[in-house]
């Protein structure tokens, strides 16, 4: 079964498919170098005739008939076991010189040449493979010079064999190449579908494991970097619901009461008005705390999905921050606290409303958290291409530690969990940030916090 998914296997299909390709490419190769081969050995052979042919036609020219009968048979004397083949007959056919019995039965082509199987006369070896090359002379005499080819026909079979046995090789060697390059990807593969049946059995603490160094160490890291992200992104639901039960529990808790208040005042027939309109208040206010909270936690979860569309138009950033100063100076001078703006001429491609309640949220923070006597300073500037706006207060601040956790959902630091508030202020602030492609950062004071929001700066308008 799993020898059967691996030859089904894409990895297997393309390995197989550039195995052929190269075999085929292999192939020509090998059948070249064949042709040459065989080529170049043919060529010798012929060359090797044409002389042997070149020196005999020199002593026929010298000494006639007798001297080229000579000629053959020392040549034959001198070596009996050469592989040269001589035939020199009369216009009768009678042997004359040579070591062959008699003329082959086969027919020369039109250049001279044949090749035929014979008997030597020197060796009584039969069916001896020849190629030769024929002549007649003057008077119907007739000469054929030749080699045997025998051992060169030989040689061609064992290229051929060796041809086809590297074929053969190259092929094996690229199935099995092949099969365990499948085997391994398929083993990597199923290493992640397991992890990720486990993530899906609940395990998300489950990661692909990584090894050696491939293409697929680069997929596993990604691979566990978004496990990374969505463990904890899990792991901020599962804390936004903490939260969230906690934080709402009391409000919840305040307002049933204030109504079962309500209910017994009822059947007892208290006429107190008094108290009931107080217990009215009270239940409105918690009522009206539930609704902000929630409206909070929609607002933001639009933003960050991108299902509230930003109104975005040229906006002078520094007048909607000095707007917001002025909005909260009523409130600072109620708790004692300064409240200072030092802001320059910049403009940024913003939804005004949400930069404007960002930047409202900053001030309330700092003005919140700041004791009576304190400083809240506002300070805007800019670079070449960004917008740089900037809220210190003298607060008690907020550990550089837990900097990173500012922006979460319902975060509240020690000092400020028995103050009013929601905790999403600033998680409605970075998601602003965010939502217009800009960083929210966090400082300490010393004492208080530095919050930092960085924007994309536009270029000012010149004068045409």
């Amino acid at each position: 079964m799993r020898s059967s998914r691996l030859l089904r296997s894409s990895t297997f299909r393309l390995a197989l498919f550039y195995l052929l390709l190269f075999a085929g490419s292999v192939l020509i190769l090998l059948g070249f170098l064949y042709w040459s081969t065989v080529a170049f050995m043919s060529e010798q052979v012929d060359t090797t005739i044409e002389t042997e042919i070149i020196g005999l036609s020199e002593q026929y020219r010298e000494h006639g008939l007798n001297g080229l009968i000579r000629a053959i048979d020392d040549r034959i004397e001198r070596n009996p076991t050469s592989s040269s083949i001589y035939l020199f007959t009369a216009p009768d056919g009678r042997p004359l010189a040579g070591n062959l019995f008699g003329w082959p039965a086969t027919r020369p082509d039109e250049r001279g040449w044949l090749d035929f199987e014979v008997t030597s006369a020197a060796s009584d070896v039969s069916a001896l493979r020849a190629r030769a090359r024929v002549f007649t002379l003057t008077g119907g005499f007739r000469l054929l010079v030749g080699r045997d080819v025998g051992e060169l026909q030989a040689n061609q079979q064992r290229i051929e064999q060796a041809l086809w046995w590297g074929l053969a090789i190259t092929i094996a060697l690229g199935l099995l190449g092949g099969f365990t390059l499948s085997r391994g990807v398929l083993s990597r593969i199923e290493q992640i579908n397991q992890a990720s049946r486990d993530i899906m059995s609940g395990d998300l603490s489950r990661r692909v494991p990584t090894g050696g160094s491939s293409e697929f160490d680069e997929l596993t890291t990604n691979l566990n970097s978004m496990l990374d992200e969505i463990e904890r992104l899990m792991e901020g639901i599962k804390q936004v619901s903490d939260n969230i039960a906690h934080d709402l529990r009391t409000p919840l808790t305040r307002l049933r009461t204030s109504l079962e208040t309500l209910q017994a005042a009822e059947h007892h027939g208290d006429d107190a008005t008094g108290t009931r309109s107080e217990q009215l208040d009270r239940s409105i206010a918690d009522a009206d705390q539930l609704l902000s909270t929630f409206n909070a936690l929609l607002r933001i979860s639009r933003i960050e999905s991108g299902g509230q569309e930003l109104e975005k138009s040229s906006t002078d950033l520094a007048a909607l921050a000095q707007d917001a100063v002025e909005l909260y100076e009523a409130l600072a001078e109620d708790k004692s606290v300064t409240l200072t703006a030092q802001v320059g001429e910049a403009r940024s491609v913003c939804d005004r409303d949400l930069m404007f309640q960002a930047i409202c949220n900053l001030l309330d923070n700092a003005i919140k958290f700041t004791p009576k006597g304190g400083q809240v300073q506002l300070t805007q500037s800019r670079t070449p291409d960004r917008i740089v706006l900037t809220v210190a207060d003298s607060g008690p601040g907020i550990p550089s530690a837990e900097h990173h956790r500012i922006v979460q959902r319902f975060y509240r630091s020690e000092y400020s969990r028995n103050r009013p508030g929601s905790g999403l202020g600033l998680s409605l602030v970075a998601a602003i940030v965010r939502a217009h492609g800009g960083s929210l950062t966090f400082a300490d004071n010393d004492p208080g916090l530095i919050v930092t929001l960085t924007l994309p700066g536009q270029e000012p308008q010149t004068a045409g």
